[in-house]
């Protein structure tokens, strides 16, 4: 399906059935990965990382902090480092996710250990979601997702266009005005 199609679909009768028409963005064969693993779980991250390391060297990997530093010097690959998470190394990504600098993550995140910088792992997480991009959180997710035929090869990921989201109007409060959003500035990068 071509987006002419898809946007075909999002109409009836020439109305829109959403606001938010879905855009392509066109993931490379050679994908931009996010690694990165909470303390517990680092350890598994780089046993599945040595497994997978043939996968990976073709592709630009990041990490945040003391994940990066161990996979550099364990697969002998050139990681991008960024900060430790709770240091902003989880929004670091979380940024390049909405720049389009990072196709996918894969987040080996503790479920039962509680962490200081919880909220920048929620948003972390909510970038993901929000941009459509692949995500990986336990070993298994991350085997399906590394040895998919999709992983070698151009696709088309579709997010929602959020012009119509920045160029909404707000009421700013008693006069009952709204004030267009319009000429809010757009980040993303495609």
């Amino acid at each position: 399906m071509d987006i002419a199609e898809i946007r075909k679909y999002w109409e009836i009768d020439g109305k829109k059935r959403n606001h938010m028409v879905p855009r392509k963005i066109v993931m490379k064969p050679d994908k931009k990965i996010a690694l990165v693993a909470h303390d517990n779980k680092k350890k598994d991250l780089l046993e599945w990382a040595k497994y997978n390391r043939v996968l990976l060297a073709h592709h630009v990997v990041y990490a945040t902090g003391t994940t990066g530093t161990t996979l550099e010097k364990e697969l002998g690959l050139k990681i991008i480092r960024l900060q430790s998470g709770p240091l902003g190394g989880d929004q670091q990504i979380g940024a390049k996710i909405v720049d389009n600098e990072i196709d996918f993550l894969i987040f080996f995140w503790d479920p039962l250990e509680p962490v200081p910088h919880d909220p920048d792992v929620k948003a972390l997480l909510r970038m993901a979601v929000v941009w459509n991009i692949p995500i990986a959180c336990n070993r298994a997710s991350a085997d399906f997702m590394i040895s998919s035929p999709l992983m070698d090869g151009e696709y088309d990921r579709l997010v929602p266009d959020y012009d119509v989201y920045r160029s909404r109007r707000i009421n700013l409060g008693e006069s009952g005005e709204d004030e267009s959003m319009m000429g809010a500035p757009a980040t993303r990068n495609d």
